[in-house]
């Protein structure tokens, strides 16, 4: 569990124009929910929303919501953005029991360099970065960190290989592919080699037109050394 603290105020009104004001006091609409008790307005800060999102567990982070004097056990069940600029604009609180399981959704990381990317040259395609789980409260991981450094060139990390506590269920299927190495498509190669040869015809088509140049600087040579003759005759009829 982390040391992270949230604290919302009480709110009874809704609509546009209350979440206009709340925002000009640094504040967003929020919703508190959970267990047997009906759903609480509140206003938080989205700073203090943001180091929840910015956490290593993310939206898994489970953390304590102060409202009213008390602390309450709560995860970041949602949450919605500007898509623009990213301001937090509304965030949903869920209160959790800490002896109930709970589904939640935890990132998963990748480690080290694989063999097939080192020594084979390919490409590590990392395709699943979340995981389905569910544990008590208390028992959310951080994070799953996958080594790949292993993982040759058609080789894969699906979920039933992964190790995980054993108070962790995963629910993802475990056939998904997490992570694989696959060899580079041709299409990457191609841009290289059209260069390649495209260079190589520029230097085969420029062969002919130095040669035509020079033919055509020759023959305006011979062309400009012809008049010479009549010069020639004219000495001879004057003697």
């Amino acid at each position: 569990m982390s040391d992270i603290i949230v604290t919302a105020q009480s709110r009874s009104e809704t609509g546009k124009n209350v979440n206009r004001r709340l925002r000009q006091r640094e504040l967003i609409p929020g919703v508190l929910y959970g267990g047997k008790k009906k759903t609480v307005l509140v206003a938080v800060s989205p700073k203090e929303v943001g180091v929840v999102l910015h956490s290593p567990a993310g939206t898994s982070t489970l953390f304590d919501l102060e409202y009213e004097g008390k602390r309450h056990k709560v995860i970041l069940k949602d949450y919605q953005a500007e898509p623009v600029r990213g301001h937090l604009l509304h965030a949903d609180f869920y209160e959790v029991a800490l002896d109930k399981p709970i589904k939640v959704k935890v990132h998963v990381e990748l480690t080290g360099v694989p063999v097939g990317v080192k020594q084979q040259g390919g490409f590590l395609d990392f395709v699943t970065r979340e995981l389905d789980i569910e544990c008590l409260p208390l028992d959310i991981p951080e994070k799953v960190v996958i080594d790949v450094t292993p993982l040759e060139l058609g080789r894969h990390f699906r979920v039933s290989d992964l190790s995980m506590p054993e108070k962790v269920t995963v629910l993802t299927e475990p056939d998904i592919v997490v992570a694989h190495v696959v060899a580079r498509r041709e299409e990457e190669v191609a841009p290289a080699a059209a260069e390649v040869a495209a260079e190589g015809e520029a230097a085969a088509s420029a062969e002919p037109e130095v040669i035509k140049k020079g033919k055509t600087a020759e023959g305006e040579a011979q062309t400009e050394a012809k008049p010479e003759k009549p010069e020639k005759a004219e000495k001879k009829e004057k003697k």
